[in-house]
């Protein structure tokens, strides 16, 4: 029984060597050459102020690679927010993303901050970005541009400095073509562009994920 215990706790040590060797960054498990590809461009962009846009199917940890984005800009020691377009209901979007004053609105009783407020001198993933309204687009390219928002309710505008990353699972060029997503916006966001890739391409990481 003891060898038993002795050999258990060998593969034990030895499946943690080979996971900690297989941890590309930030602990996102693999070394595919699918992966490692966008690891090493998330290395390069993370260390960029400039918006990412990512791109992938459901469950491919977009939201991992958004957090290692964050983790390698100069960013790392401010807040990561994320939130999903499509689960917010679209009277409450505006306020979501920029605040309300105290009575600006039927149950608004008192001030809140917007998510673009919470996450100032940090990043925001903005997770199925395609499902985001036009109206709010609008206000978020602007937000971008001018660096400043304006919350429901209030006659001033605020400055705030955020790194938007957004992710989405759809295509958002034929969304651009189709008219329900902003051209400006997407252009702006396509500055740098990475591709999640799917786990059936990356056969060599299922038994290290399996571990």
């Amino acid at each position: 029984k003891a060898i038993e215990q002795t050999a258990l706790i060998g593969r034990v040590r030895y499946l943690q060597v080979e996971l900690n060797r297989a941890q590309g960054i930030r602990g996102i498990v693999g070394t595919s050459p699918a992966l490692t590809d966008t690891l090493e461009k998330v290395q390069k962009v993370g260390v960029s102020n400039a918006g990412v846009l990512l791109l992938g199917e459901s469950g491919t940890g977009k939201e991992l690679v958004a957090k290692a984005l964050h983790a390698e800009s100069d960013r790392a020691d401010g807040p990561f927010l994320a939130v999903n377009c499509a689960g917010i209901p679209q009277e409450l979007l505006e306020s979501e993303f920029f605040g309300h004053a105290a009575g600006s609105f039927t149950g608004a009783k008192k001030a809140r901050k917007g998510l673009l407020q919470e996450a100032n001198g940090g990043s925001l993933l903005l997770d199925e970005i395609g499902e985001m309204p036009m109206a709010l687009q609008a206000k978020l390219l602007r937000a971008l541009q001018d660096g400043s928002i304006r919350p429901v309710g209030h006659d001033t505008e605020e400055k705030v400095d955020v790194r938007i990353i957004a992710a989405t699972h759809r295509d958002l060029k034929q969304k651009v073509i189709e008219g329900s997503f902003r051209e400006d916006l997407f252009y702006r966001m396509e500055t740098f562009a990475l591709s999640v890739p799917p786990l059936r391409d990356r056969e060599e990481d299922r038994e290290i994920l399996a571990q």
